[in-house]
């Protein structure tokens, strides 16, 4: 396997597989936003890359520059990595790959990520998502979960994903780790589309609680509720001046409090790229006055 690399190779004890990507499965960064928590959460330690050569258009996902002390530029390429955790009175090892959805070769690469699973002894594969739907930015994410235990699904209570359509690799990837025998589980956490260019700290907050259900890890999840504290704020201010789009999401909340399912509400307003651009602006100036509202990231 030349396209994977090594930094090290970790002895694990029953490790559990925990996937996030960058890109169609990622409404509002919430899975990888979430992923990235719970690998500062664990002090996870990388160990492996999986090289991105053949798997990527950098015409379509291309290297990023950035600079470093103002005059040094430092080039970025996309990358998949897998760090290894033992979460605080666990009995077993968590293992994250957190990175960017590839634009080619998509079976290879799950090849790949399902040969190392194998090899790891992984018994448990929990794949994170995100997507944009008709809910408020005020209320928590409703989570979707889809897998091979429907007791289990009942159990973290939340609803048995019904989506039939086009996958993303998550979907690959759970299909194929599903197939090798492994135990597989995926959570979806709903983002408003009115604010799909910003990320969502709530999306990733009702990610890691079912994550924190299902392992029973006792997470401290301090910071990324201060942090959602934080954007519904923010998104609250930016909204505050448009009437039409206050109506919406007041609508969209007394749906959420009804308990029906997102997506029966379809006013006329402006379009969610519209919306999330103008509250992209919105924060960027919030940031430059001082006030800080990104969500923690690893």
């Amino acid at each position: 396997m030349t396209e994977l690399k090594f930094a090290s190779r970790p002895k694990l004890k029953r490790p559990v597989l925990v996937i996030a990507f960058q890109g169609w499965n990622d409404g509002g960064q919430g899975a990888t936003l979430a992923a990235g928590y719970l690998a500062r959460l664990w002090n996870a330690t990388r160990f492996a890359e999986i090289d991105p050569e053949t798997f990527f258009d950098f015409q379509a996902t291309r290297p990023q520059v950035s600079l470093i002390d103002g005059e040094t530029r430092e080039l970025t390429w996309p990358e998949n990595a897998f760090f290894h955790a033992r979460p605080e009175g666990q009995d077993h090892d968590v293992v994250l790959l957190i990175g960017v959805e590839p634009n080619l070769r998509w079976r290879s690469f799950t090849e790949l990520v399902v040969g190392l699973a194998r090899d790891l002894g992984v018994e448990r594969v929990i794949t994170l998502g995100s997507l944009l739907a008709d809910v408020p930015h005020t209320r928590p994410a409703p989570i979707t979960a889809s897998g091979d235990d429907g007791e289990l699904i009942d159990r973290l209570d939340v609803d048995t994903s019904r989506y039939e359509g086009p996958t993303g690799i998550v979907g690959v990837i759970q299909d194929a780790c599903r197939k090798e025998g492994m135990k597989t589980i995926s959570f979806w956490a709903a983002v408003p589309h009115y604010v799909s260019l910003t990320p969502s700290p709530r999306a990733a907050l009702a990610l890691c609680e079912r994550v924190d259900q299902l392992l029973e890890t006792n997470l401290d999840l301090d910071e990324l509720e201060q942090a959602v504290d934080s954007y519904t704020e923010s998104v609250s201010e930016a909204v505050a001046g448009d009437e039409e789009t206050t109506s919406y999401i007041e609508a969209l909340e007394r749906q959420s409090d009804s308990g029906e399912p997102p997506g029966e509400y379809e006013p006329d307003i402006p379009s969610g790229e519209s919306l999330a651009a103008e509250l992209a602006k919105f924060l960027r100036d919030r940031e430059n006055d001082g006030n800080d509202s990104d969500p923690p990231t690893a």
